[in-house]
């Protein structure tokens, strides 16, 4: 089966943020991901993963003020000279981090025509697909749903995939998030079928209340067997709200990867 990462962002939320690597450990995690890691000293995150033996699997580019709801800049045509900015810092963060990919989110736009947030986005992604390739970082480009996030400019995979194409680079990456897609298209399996080439990370909630697996109408077994039996050999996080706490919620993950076996054997 695929290696599963903690979303230590939305897990093991009752302990403070720096607390998580080693409570993500505990658990039996060997990969983490998060939002930003821009609020800290590089230095200090680096820190966190070595004591812990932990791989950092992805976080996003800068996405705007998030305490004020931007969820990305990408598509803001006034806003580029900011996106490249933040690519710049990314890769700084992902140098120190040892951080395979970056997800860029496209963004919502504001006072912009379809046309011309289609326009900047592409060109954008085109920027930072030839930064990150240098340093052979891959980009990923994550539909969001517009449920959760109104207005939110590539809010499914075809649309995303259509960018992708005239984006036209080799380091352009698809994110599939399967509680994001669920929401917006359904059709999962045909869906990952179809396009697992293209794919280079998976996250997964469960519909509704973006709880973890098994607790709502994704059939997350037949799923994650799917994805493993297409030969994805990535990371999967775990980007879900914990319906009580953290380690009480990760009775699905034993169960999913070898049935009788704790979930810190069973994530290792």
């Amino acid at each position: 089966m695929p290696r599963f990462s903690a979303n230590i962002s939305m897990l093991f939320g009752e302990v403070p943020f720096l607390d998580r690597f080693a409570a993500a450990a505990t658990a039996g995690f060997q990969g983490v991901e998060f939002l930003f890691p821009y609020e800290y000293q590089a230095q200090e995150l680096v820190d966190r993963l070595g004591k812990n033996k932990l791989a950092q699997v992805l976080f996003n580019l800068p996405a705007g003020d998030w305490a004020a709801g931007e969820r990305g800049i990408a598509c803001q045509p006034e806003r580029r000279g900011e996106f490249q900015d933040g690519v710049g810092l990314a890769l700084e963060y992902a140098a120190a981090l040892g951080c395979p990919q970056l997800n860029c989110l496209a963004g919502i736009p504001i006072g912009v025509s379809a046309e011309a947030a289609q326009a900047t986005l592409v060109a954008n992604l085109k920027f930072a697909a030839e930064a990150l390739q240098r340093t052979h970082i891959r980009l990923l480009l994550e539909p969001i749903n517009t449920r959760d996030v109104r207005g939110f400019f590539v809010s499914n995979s075809q649309h995303a995939l259509a960018v992708m194409n005239e984006v036209n680079s080799s380091n352009l990456w698809l994110q599939f998030d399967v509680y994001h897609m669920q929401v917006m298209e359904g059709d999962l399996a045909v869906s990952i079928g179809k396009n697992i080439g293209r794919i280079s990370h998976f996250q997964i909630a469960d519909n509704p209340g973006r709880h973890e697996p098994g607790t709502g109408e994704i059939n997350f077994p037949y799923l994650l067997s799917l994805i493993d039996s297409l030969g994805y050999d990535g990371w999967i996080g775990c980007e879900y709200k914990p319906a009580t706490t953290t380690a009480a919620g990760l009775k699905w993950l034993s169960e999913v990867r070898s049935p009788g076996r704790s979930a810190s054997e069973a994530s290792s």
